[in-house]
């Protein structure tokens, strides 16, 4: 392996020993807490598994996280002032061919005067975003209508061709977002309400109509937050009984997130028809270089800030729990600025992973973290792809999710939760799941835990069939069943999904 692989290893070590730590992407860097409506949550790739649908792929970007369904009475409109991104490389030199640009606008009712009522012969604005009953697009009764576009760029995202994705019925370029799920007094049938901003879309250079969905969602990860960052406070037993998966809450399971879903057929994010079957993907947020506030803001919506200069990118992500528990906390920031062809700087993370000696510390379960370094085992899954599986013809090392679009995808009751991992556990055929992608299904904690500490050098047996290397033989690593037998005692299996796109379940509401 060159030093350019084995320094890029970052990424790969990292995500795998985030996973240890059970979070995704929810307030993972400084910054990024004190600007919550760009923080990115999570990001799935997959190849859509809805009957009739298996041509296409699924893109969903979570924004957002942490939201609590009963928020208002603002609730979670996302930025005007940022610009959200999905990227796609697909000739495997870590740069971005093709981007995806939401932009969001949140206007006051009545051209901007708001919504008044007649108060002891004055008209009023009233402080609820709602004046009744929701239950269509542009609802009369909201104080505040979302809206956003959609620009597909070729080439590089700043300087690339620019063309807007135009609804395939009416030509128009702003969508209608569906406003959070305020409760059911105000929105009786929410999950009938968002399906109406479900928008068959016309993509330029794209033949195929695609799907686009802009909304609130429930959070689809599963995880134990508290008592992961508690130094992983959980029994030992627990978390090495492969009986247990499902033995503690999960603690998202009362939180929503916005979500970004794009379903584009997956001709159209090749290179072309005939390139490379091999995507990567990944999301960014960014924000103006410069914000100005008002001291005396007049009225309107969103009257206090204005904002100036370069894009400025504050959120990154592609493969879960990289920066979350895998990059030192003095280089997070720094991380969610970064581009993945960049990635070699945070190479010392990966060559000497501390998460394993951690977890083998906190756990006291001595002698059970690796010492194949540097982990090329991980490189190969996480950051360069598996040959044969999901890397490219030509690839640069790097951190983003990567999928076989000529893999078919598996249906949603015979998907294995831990994907490529479980085949070699059970011997199963599903390879349509992470790390070659990643779908929601798919557990993405116990997967990593398991590559993290040691478990797929183990599968890799001393004839190196996965092709890690001899430092990652068994007979070099040996490391007995640990590896298998990790879990973090939530099962993401048991998170309520739809088995259409957006796939993500309805949002929880505010009141019932």
């Amino acid at each position: 392996m060159n030093a350019r692989l084995t320094r890029s290893a970052l990424g790969a070590a990292l995500l795998c020993l985030a996973a240890g730590a059970q979070a995704s992407s929810h307030r993972e860097a400084p910054f990024i807490t004190t600007v919550p409506k760009v923080d990115a949550t999570d990001f799935y790739m997959f190849r859509s598994y809805e009957a009739g649908r298996d041509g296409m792929v699924t893109l969903i970007a979570n924004y957002l996280p942490l939201q609590d369904a009963y928020g208002g009475p603002n609730y979670f409109a996302l930025d005007p002032n940022a610009l959200y991104e999905i990227h796609i490389d697909n000739d495997g030199d870590a740069k971005e061919d093709l981007t995806f640009q939401f932009r969001f606008k949140n206007k006051l009712s009545n051209n901007g005067a708001g919504t008044s009522l007649n108060v002891g012969g004055k008209m009023v604005d009233i402080p609820l975003i709602q004046s009744g009953a929701v239950s269509g697009v542009k609802d009369a009764n909201l104080q505040v209508n979302e809206s956003y576009t959609l620009t597909v760029v070729r080439g590089d995202r700043r300087s690339g061709t620019a063309q807007a994705v135009t609804n395939a019925t009416t030509g128009a370029t702003t969508f209608d977002k569906p406003v959070d799920n305020i409760g059911r007094k105000t929105i009786a049938d929410y999950a009938a309400y968002a399906a109406k901003h479900i928008y068959t879309v016309a993509i330029p250079g794209c033949t195929t109509p695609a799907k686009v969905f802009v909304g609130q969602r429930q959070d689809p990860f599963a995880v134990n937050l508290g008592t992961i960052f508690d130094l992983v406070n959980a029994p030992v037993s627990v978390i090495t009984d492969p009986a247990l998966i499902n033995a503690a809450p999960n603690t998202l399971a009362d939180k929503n997130v916005t979500t970004l879903a794009l379903e584009v057929h997956k001709d159209c994010l090749k290179s072309s028809p005939a390139g490379d079957d091999v995507i990567g993907g990944w999301t960014t947020a960014s924000l103006r270089q410069g914000r100005l506030l008002n001291p005396k803001p007049g009225s309107g919506h969103q009257a206090s800030e204005k904002p100036g200069g370069a894009w400025v990118q504050v959120s990154r992500l592609g493969m879960p729990l990289v920066n979350e528990v895998v990059i030192g906390l003095k280089d997070k920031d720094k991380f969610n600025g970064a581009k993945p062809k960049d990635d070699a700087q945070f190479a010392d993370y990966v060559t000497n992973p501390t998460l394993p000696a951690l977890l083998e510390t906190v756990l006291a379960l001595p002698n059970t973290a690796p010492t194949n370094f540097p982990r090329n085992d991980l490189v190969t899954t996480f950051l360069t792809g598996i040959k044969g599986v999901n890397q490219p013809k030509t690839v640069t090392a790097s951190e983003m999710l990567r999928l076989n679009t000529a893999i078919a995808p598996v249906p949603f009751a015979q998907q294995n939760r831990l994907g490529i991992v479980g085949n070699i556990l059970a011997g199963g055929s599903d390879n349509a799941g992470y790390p070659n992608g990643r779908r929601p299904k798919d557990d993405v904690v116990d997967i990593s835990l398991v590559a993290v500490m040691g478990g797929l050098c183990m599968a890799n047996g001393d004839t190196d069939k996965l092709g890690f290397g001899a430092a990652c033989k068994p007979s070099a690593v040996p490391l007995g069943a640990t590896a298998f037998k990790l879990h973090d005692a939530v099962d993401q299996a048991q998170v309520p999904l739809l088995a259409s796109f957006p796939y993500l379940n309805t949002p929880l509401a505010g009141s019932q």
